[in-house]
């Protein structure tokens, strides 16, 4: 048992080695998980973000001053008060998105309940933020009109308000769930690539050859890949986590990051045994890597972190639940999102590590074949 141990520790340390000397794969190792991240995060801004939007004050009354006032950060900048001849000069030189025109004796038409009408103009050039902002303007000009009424009419109150508060993502940022997420699809790409690379590594220098002669069995040969690839990925989520999402971008994490490194140490078991597979099914790095699209697109996609799984057809549901992938991103977004504790995901947990053994039992004995046909 002690002289098991002692060759997967060995060969282990081997495979860092090599790793080390290999530079294209040391490069994507440390883009995939700060730029990759970063970018994530940031390249993709809120589709209503700063948008500029001037106003033309016709009426000059308490309810167009309270509509004046609702508009501000981060959504919409500051308005930008401006004369009616002014609207259309901005428009065309693309200086506003929105120009908002409140017309003569607003106010006094609303308390007559005389339903009066607001222009809007909007740059539908800038399509996405015009699509969203025009949704946003509706919602806060019909919620100050109201509420405005409520004030001087008898109009009964409904019996209920509905209060809108948004859990876990207040202010509904894009790179709080950006960034965590490109690091839970990261943890997955990069396990398989650096453990099949490891192999087909191997099999193109022929060591793989030296090992077949020296008294080691396959299974302390994939451990020992299983264990030296994981343990990079898994501290360089660990950085990841701390310096480039919590530091860089500041973005509060919710839960334990410790129950979180658990879960990424059980979630590298099924992916690097993926991995294995993968190259004892390819003879070279391009097949391997046409391979990996196949397997790797799927697991990101359908795995619930792009799209809810509710969603998702029911036979599409059922069959990604054999993927560790599932499991993995439920797990990760209860713990990192909602500060769910092992109470709440230990069967996320269970359903990994039993994916992991049929896995890994798949990917051992391919691999057994494989060394069979070589000697």
């Amino acid at each position: 048992m002690n002289t098991s141990f002692l060759n997967i520790y060995r060969l282990g340390i081997k495979e860092l080695w090599s790793l080390a000397r290999d530079p294209v794969m040391m490069v994507l190792i440390a883009y995939t998980f700060t730029v990759s991240i970063y970018v994530a995060a940031t390249a993709m801004p809120e589709s209503l973000h700063n948008a500029p939007i001037a106003i033309v004050d016709e009426d000059g009354s308490p309810l167009s001053a309270r509509i004046i006032s609702s508009f501000y950060p981060p959504h919409f900048k500051t308005p930008t008060m401006i004369s009616l001849a002014e609207g259309d000069v901005g428009m065309d030189s693309g200086v506003y998105t929105f120009v908002l025109d409140i017309p003569p004796n607003f106010q006094r038409d609303v308390l007559a309940q005389r339903v009066p009408t607001i222009q809007l103009n909007i740059d539908a050039t800038r399509m996405t933020q015009a699509f969203t902002g025009n949704g946003y303007i509706q919602q806060i000009i019909s919620n100050e009109v109201n509420d405005f009424s409520r004030r001087y009419q008898s109009t009964p109150r409904l019996p209920a308000d509905l209060v809108l508060r948004m859990r876990f993502n207040p202010n509904l940022e894009q790179a709080w769930f950006g960034s965590l997420m490109e690091i839970i699809n990261n943890v997955t790409m990069l396990a398989i690539i650096l453990t099949g690379a490891a192999l087909i590594r191997e099999r193109e220098h022929g060591t793989i050859e030296h090992l077949l002669v020296m008294p080691v069995t396959p299974a302390e040969i994939m451990l020992a890949k299983v264990w030296s690839m994981g343990l990079i990925v898994l501290l360089a989520a660990l950085i990841a986590l701390i310096f480039v999402v919590q530091g860089v971008l500041q973005v509060p994490i919710q839960g334990s990051i410790a129950l979180f490194m658990v879960a990424v140490a059980l979630h590298l078991f099924a992916t690097t045994s993926i991995g294995i597979f993968l190259a004892t099914l390819a003879r070279s790095m391009p097949q391997f890597g046409m391979l990996l699209v196949l397997v790797l697109i799927p697991l990101q996609l359908l795995s619930g972190g792009s799209t809810p799984r509710e969603s998702m057809p029911l036979f599409v549901q059922n069959v990604m639940l054999a993927a560790p992938t599932t499991h993995f991103v439920a797990a990760a977004q209860a713990i990192l999102y909602r500060g769910a504790g092992i109470d709440v995901v230990w069967p996320q947990f269970a359903g990994i590590v039993f994916i992991g053994i049929v896995l890994f039992t798949a990917a051992l004995l391919r691999f057994r074949k494989t060394i069979a046909q070589m000697s």
